[in-house]
């Protein structure tokens, strides 16, 4: 595997390339340039495995391994086929072309994605004698080409299934927040575990699960496969290196005190499993890890101060069948106030009325993205004294 510097380019969900940004400086990346929805860097391929192994907030890790301008799709097919693909696989592995574009003159992408495609296949029959298979849905490479006004970039995909996909769901439950942009939402909010964690609407147990990884400094990555190993110059003793350190860097001795709950006994089961799976069963065992079936609109503090980090329904089909979201949010926001004075709140919504239906004053919001949808992260003070029940009808 050479170790010249590369180019390559993290995705992530928009709003958390800051994160991610602070993520590769750590890993001794250079070059380092947030962009909408990733962030490029450079580095030898060692910082790219780094990279899908601790990024807690990278979507894929691509590496860059061909540009050119291009006017039409005969160009576009000249520049895949310029691309020494022999040398990173082989003609017999499964090949799988993404492309996206950004202002691009082409009428069809497409038609733009079977350009890529015939140019890869081209060259590898020019070049062994033999093309590779299509393989939508289980590729054993992924190429990825993205188009803007005048230039083509090609990709190879180093991490394989997206790296949100810890590899410890067992079931995702209604509507699950991805690991990644749970991940985003703690350290935005600044947790550390030194702070009481509570998550309300916990459904399949996401941001506590994510939160007592980050507390026991497991890496995201170590108990998962990668598309890099796949690829031709793997570097399979540089790879047991970093993933001996990984192994060797996790501490389960922390102190901390992370809770989660849902109104659904099956998905607090659901979140026991797959905190189980995730290697944190001393954590439920001790009861650092809790999960328990309460409803929101009843829950207790367990500390004088500390952080509420949560994702709650902003559907009507996800509310309580007691309850539309509105007024659910109206009788959780009067329980934060009455049960919670001295602790820090930071709710995802796609509703931007949240803070009026909780009758709070957000002190600071932050525009993210739950996949497609714009979302808003709102943090709310809950301070002593801020709590008057709500007037009942004279008898």
């Amino acid at each position: 595997m050479t170790q010249r510097p590369q180019q390559f380019f993290a995705i992530c969900p928009r709003g958390l390339e800051p994160l991610l940004a602070d993520e590769l400086r750590a890993l001794d990346a250079q070059q380092i340039a947030a962009e909408g929805g990733g962030v490029s860097f450079a580095g030898p391929m060692t910082t790219a495995y780094a990279a899908n192994l601790h990024s807690r907030i990278a979507s894929r890790v691509l590496w860059q391994v061909g540009l050119g301008e291009y006017r039409d799709e005969l160009d576009v097919y000249e520049r895949a086929r310029a691309v020494p693909w022999e040398t990173h696989f082989e003609a017999r592995q499964t090949l799988r072309v993404d492309v996206s574009a950004s202002r691009s003159p082409l009428r069809s992408l497409d038609f733009a994605t079977l350009r890529v495609k015939d140019g890869i296949v081209d060259r590898l029959r020019e070049e062994t004698g033999a093309r590779p298979s299509i393989d939508r849905a289980r590729p054993d490479v992924r190429v990825f080409a993205y188009l803007d006004e005048q230039r083509l970039t090609l990709y190879l995909d180093l991490s394989g299934e997206p790296l949100f996909k810890r590899g410890w769901r067992a079931e995702k439950g209604e509507a699950p927040l991805k690991e990644n942009l749970a991940a985003g939402l703690l350290l935005l909010a600044g947790w550390t575990p030194e702070m009481p964690l509570l998550d309300p609407f916990c459904g399949s147990g996401t941001i506590a699960i994510e939160a007592a990884l980050m507390a026991s400094r497991r890496a995201p990555g170590l108990d998962r496969r990668f598309g890099f190993e796949r690829l031709a110059g793997f570097d399979a003793a540089a790879w047991q290196a970093l993933t001996a350190r990984a192994a060797a860097a996790i501490d389960d001795g922390v102190i901390a005190r992370i809770a989660g709950t849902d109104i659904s006994t099956r998905v607090v089961d659901t979140a026991r499993g797959n905190a189980t799976l995730a290697g944190l069963r001393a954590w439920l065992d001790d009861g650092r890890l809790t999960f328990a079936a309460g409803d929101a609109r009843q829950a207790q503090a367990f500390a004088d101060s500390g952080m509420i980090v949560t994702n709650p329904p902003y559907g009507e089909q996800s509310a309580p069948k007691s309850a539309t979201v509105p007024a659910l949010m109206r009788d959780f926001g009067d329980r934060m106030k009455a049960a919670f004075p001295g602790w820090t709140a930071w709710m995802l919504s796609a509703d931007r009325d949240l803070p009026r239906q909780m009758r709070l004053h957000e002190t600071r919001k932050t525009v993210l993205y739950n996949g497609a949808l714009e979302c808003r992260l709102f943090r709310f003070e809950i301070v002593s004294g801020q709590y008057r029940e709500r007037s009942r009808p004279a008898a």
